[in-house]
């Protein structure tokens, strides 16, 4: 039927403040807003692969939760996804392969699980 994983009444649902502000236009919405509307717009594409880039850089705690949840739905969706991503639990909470890099080499290579038994990687890498 042609019709695609996604729909506009769904983008609207998961993102009820775009549906509030859907007469504004985008050059004029918060950053947060912004990022939004570029996952619906992606999303809308129906996808089976996307790269997403700090999805959740300069967002409040609230927005950051939003996409966060947004992530798994794209994952429960069966669409691939290549994630990075500074906040590592929300990148250990949905993903299956975790590769951490370190002066633009790989260093760490694994799952989630295996990640969090090496604690030599998290503390040289990943922790402040």
């Amino acid at each position: 039927d042609g019709a695609g994983r996604w729909s506009m009444q769904m983008m609207f649902d998961m993102f009820s403040n775009l549906n509030e502000r859907a007469d504004v236009e985008a050059s004029v919405l918060s950053g947060g807003e912004q990022q939004m509307l570029t996952m619906c717009r992606t999303l809308m594409g129906d996808p089976d692969f996307v790269m997403i880039d700090e999805p959740t850089e300069g967002l409040s705690p609230q927005m950051v939760q939003k996409v966060a949840d947004v992530l798994k739905e794209i994952a429960d969706r069966g669409i691939s996804t290549l994630l990075v991503e500074q906040k590592l639990s929300i990148a250990m909470d949905i993903a299956h392969r975790v590769y951490v890099m370190g002066h633009g080499q790989v260093v760490f290579e694994g799952t989630p699980a295996e990640l969090k038994e090496r604690e030599d990687v998290r503390k040289e890498w990943l922790e402040v």
